[in-house]
Order: structure tokens, then sequence, then C-alpha cells
């Protein structure tokens, strides 16, 4: 592809299989920024590559948030260090998020294991009960 080469917003959500209103989502949120020919967007080849990089983005648990912030630093630098740091960075607070995630979801299994056995116990107690002959007082 070169660097005239146009699409639609059409195209794209084909091609990514999204919505148009999930790309103009993108385009009010800052992250795209599309040409105009009078009322249709034209993306360029750089707004393809963001619209890839956003998605995979959400694929791995970033927000919008911190994509904008990387696109916004390699549009304000050139510095690759910078913007690896910065990755470096997100990477450590999405990996350690995650962690946190992952230990509250064991504490949760846990629980609702105890839930269950508890239900499964008194279930059973009372299914027992009800099959028991009714006993008759004789007097």
């Amino acid at each position: 592809m070169n660097d005239t080469t146009t699409y639609s917003i059409g195209e794209l959500a084909r091609e990514f299989d999204i919505t148009t209103r999930s790309i103009r989502f993108y385009e009010d949120q800052g992250l795209l920024t599309p040409s105009r020919q009078g009322q249709t967007r034209l993306y360029t080849n750089k707004d393809r590559v963001r619209l890839k990089l956003i998605l995979r983005g959400k694929r791995l648990g970033f927000s919008l948030a911190e994509t904008k912030r990387l696109f916004d630093l390699y549009d304000m630098e050139n510095s690759s260090a910078r913007q690896l740091q910065t990755i470096f960075e997100l990477i450590d607070e999405k990996r350690a998020s995650l962690h946190q995630q992952l230990e509250d979801i064991k504490v949760i299994l846990v629980e609702l294991g105890n839930l269950e056995e508890r239900c499964r116990d008194e279930l059973n107690e009372l299914q027992n009960a009800a099959a028991q002959p009714a006993k008759v007082s004789q007097e």
C-alpha cells in the first residue's frame, strides 16, 4: 500500500469486522483523524494502522486512554526510547492489574465452591427430611 491510498469508513469496518459507529467513536476520542471530502471521511494508511493498533490494544486489555497516550507520545516525539519506556510502563501496569484480577477470581471461585457445597448439604437435608415417613403419635 502506498501513502496516497485512502479507505472509506465502510471499507475499514469490513476489513476489521467492526461497526462504522465504532470507528466514528474512535475518531471522537481523537484516536483517528480522517480527512474529509464533503461528508465523506477518507482514512489514510496511518489511520488504518492506528485502527489495527486500537483493536489489538483492546484485545490485550488496554483502555482507549492508554492507547491515546501512546499515539500522542508518538505524534509529539520521534524518540523511540521514550516511546518504548512508556510501553514498558503500560505493560507492567497491565500485568499487575491482570495478576490482581486473577487473584480476585481465585478467591471468588473458592467462595462460590463453599457456597455451592453448603447449598448441596442443605438441599440433601431437605430431601432426606421429605423422604422420611411422617411419625404418627399414638396416644
